[in-house]
């Protein structure tokens, strides 16, 4: 694999010039176990090692995510981080995602393909390492509905519109609750036990519904 470093080998490698084949070739290799996320768009890869933060953080989010669905009684299918691809234009692993409107369209499908599937409906990226911009380009060339972005920080809703995406302060899927809030439960969660910061985001969830 021939290529130009863009940044030094930390926890992320940015790679350009890098062909389809190539990047075809390198997730076949590594195989469905790898650790590694990798983000293909135009010819720049990018190669990630997932800190514990960022995997603690994920895996948070999408427990979230099940709360909500199971509070409000929306149908969730979950695919998690499935690579999601562009032939010989992009390639993209989100760090969870789920399908919500479109469900019946992928059930049971063993391997999707996007020219005749549709997108997943929500995507999850956590940034606490890197940023998101490049798999937003790609996210919106396929056509994903929501985003949501934890940086560590805050969480930010990005909802597709005519123009890109847009900032929201609610979700399409899950009405009446401000998400942005979730942002202080996830940050809890490095010092929380993890079933009582669910039961706890739980409550939040109820009250909220009532109000």
């Amino acid at each position: 694999m021939t290529g130009t470093l863009l940044s030094p080998p930390t926890e992320i490698i940015h790679l350009s010039g890098i062909s389809w084949q190539t990047y075809e070739r390198l997730r076949q290799e590594l195989g469905e176990q790898r650790r590694l996320r990798l983000t293909y768009h135009q010819g720049n890869l990018e190669i990630m090692t997932p800190s514990p933060e960022h995997e603690l953080s994920k895996e948070v989010l999408g427990r979230f995510v099940e709360t909500l669905a199971e509070e409000l009684a929306v149908q969730i299918y979950p695919l998690g981080s499935t690579t999601f691809s562009q032939p010989a234009f992009s390639g993209v692993e989100p760090d969870k995602c789920f399908y919500i409107a479109n469900i019946e369209a992928v059930r049971g499908k063993r391997r999707l393909d996007l020219t005749a599937d549709p997108a997943p409906d929500l995507v999850i990226e956590i940034d606490v390492t890197s940023g998101s911009q490049k798999r937003l380009q790609i996210y919106e060339a396929l056509g994903v509905p929501e985003v949501w972005i934890y940086n560590g920080t805050t969480l930010i809703v990005r909802q597709l519109q005519n123009a890109g995406y847009v900032d929201s302060q609610q979700s399409q899927f899950f009405q009446n609750v401000p998400l942005p809030e979730l942002a202080g439960f996830v940050k809890q969660a490095s010092t929380m036990d993890y079933l009582e910061l669910i039961k706890a985001f739980r409550g939040w969830v109820r009250a909220q519904l009532a109000a």
